[in-house]
Formats: structure tokens, sequence, C-alpha cells
């Protein structure tokens, strides 16, 4: 499986963005899709998963409200909406895959490349 995240830049403080993750190789139908982030100097931080059936869970209560994670299976493809955006967000965003029914915040087998995110205050 390969991922493409896609979707990142300079957005000020307060607006939006979505980021897409394209995954190509397989079918990612049957897989749990997650976000994770990075900041300098920082862990990387899980974000969102979502699995096929449309489930999924939240990382950290910063985000909860805030970003939104939905799927295209008929596209292969999941999305991250992310609005109000805050100086903290800033990261290089991550997707990544792992066969499950249900979403996980780890041990995903799957990475994209990641894309920055960079918000100004």
């Amino acid at each position: 499986v390969q991922l493409q995240a896609s979707g990142g830049g300079l957005v000020q403080a307060g607006g939006s963005l979505r980021l897409s993750c394209a995954a190509s190789g397989r079918t990612v139908s049957n897989y749990v899709m997650g976000w994770f982030r990075q900041a300098p100097g920082k862990e990387r931080e899980f974000v969102a998963a979502i699995a096929w059936s449309g489930t999924n869970i939240y990382g950290t209560d910063s985000v909860k409200g805030r970003f939104t994670i939905s799927r295209d299976n008929a596209k292969n493809t999941v999305y991250l909406q992310m609005n109000s955006l805050k100086p903290e967000d800033a990261a290089v965003y991550y997707c990544a895959a792992r066969a499950s029914y249900y979403p996980t915040v780890n041990r995903y087998d799957y990475w994209g490349q990641g894309t920055q995110v960079t918000v100004s205050s």
C-alpha cells in the first residue's frame, strides 16, 4: 500500500485546510486510515482514525470539534478537514493505514510521506 498525502500549506490562524491521503497498490476499503502529526522537537501525535464502516476516533482533545476525518472508499482516499486552525496545529501531517476493522491509535503498517501545515498567528 502506498499513501500520498496532500493539501498542506500556509494558513492564518482561524482558517481551514483539508488534507487528503490517496492510497494505491491495493484497495484499502477494509483498512483503518489514520492521521498523525509531528511538530519540530515533539513526538509524533495521533490525530484521528477512521474505519471502513465510518467509525472514527480522535486523539488529542484539542482537535475535537475542529477536525473531521472522513473517507471515500470508492476513491481509496481519506480526508482530514481542519477548521479554526491554531498555531499549535502546525506540524507535518502523516497519513497511515493498517488492516483492521476498528480504528486504533497505533500499530499502523503503512505511512505516507507527510504534508506540511503551517499556521500563522
